[in-house]
């Protein structure tokens, strides 16, 4: 089976993933994705309640969600991220969203140092509208420095726990190189994002240059998230996009 594959009820095709989240999404001909962000991370059963009315009202079906930005209180041990995630899952699958057997939505879900949520929330999410003259739009899912296929994180983690500046780089070259392996099952590279976001607590100085912005990650500039990978040792994420339109919602 090819690891891509089009959703035509929702307007998108994705990379295969994991069973928590695709690997990157983009819009299928005559539709374009959009972005929409809340003021306020907002409870996940309520954020999925709230998206679900959004949709509705801009006359999409629940298969339109493409992506989603989640914000979690901290990162999760091994099993305490398989439970969440298989809560996350059932409401994708009550959506209509796993009739392919895969998940087809990308996700970043990420824990933010100073002032998180007390529970995880939505903080932003994507969905695809009808458009017949759009640029081509995308979604790449978060990754941190692990190696997917390992029976845990810990056997999977890029430079475990090795937080020098050279253990930092290696975690970070590791994710970049992710991030374009994923474009590039869609056809596309840094030249066509329109955001790149970094979320670590660390000094990403000694390879932003290097290592970020030499591969033309940087084009629109780079948002620096002071935020965890949900996965407690992971330490490195990174998302993008190539969205053209995006809503601020009141």
């Amino acid at each position: 089976m090819s690891d891509l594959i089009d959703l035509p009820q929702g307007g998108y095709r994705f990379v295969r993933g994991v069973f928590q989240y695709s690997a990157a999404v983009a819009a299928l001909p005559g539709h374009r994705i959009a972005r929409a962000m809340f003021p306020t991370p907002i409870p996940l059963d309520d954020g999925f309640a709230t998206i679900a009315a959004y949709l509705q009202a801009q006359g999409r079906p629940l298969t339109a969600l493409c992506a989603c930005e989640l914000r979690s209180p901290a990162p999760f041990d091994d099993q305490g991220f398989l439970d969440f995630n298989t809560r996350y899952a059932k409401t994708l699958d009550a959506w209509g969203l796993l009739t392919t057997g895969h998940n087809p939505v990308a996700r970043s879900n990420v824990c933010p140092e100073i002032a998180p949520p007390p529970t995880p929330s939505f903080h932003a999410f994507s969905y695809t509208v009808e458009a017949s003259d759009a640029p081509p739009s995308f979604v790449i899912a978060g990754s941190g420095e692990s190696i997917e296929g390992r029976p845990t994180y810990a056997e999977a983690t890029v430079a475990f726990r090795d937080l020098s500046p050279d253990g930092l780089r290696r975690k970070a070259a590791h994710v970049h190189r992710i991030m374009e392996d994923r474009m590039a099952a869609l056809g596309t590279a840094w030249a066509k994002t329109t955001a790149t976001q970094v979320y670590t607590i660390h000094n990403i100085h000694p390879f932003l240059a290097t290592d970020l912005v030499a591969r033309g990650a940087a084009a629109h500039g780079i948002t620096w998230h002071y935020n965890r990978p949900p996965i407690i040792d992971l330490e490195y994420e990174v998302d993008c996009r190539g969205v053209h339109v995006e809503h601020v919602l009141a």
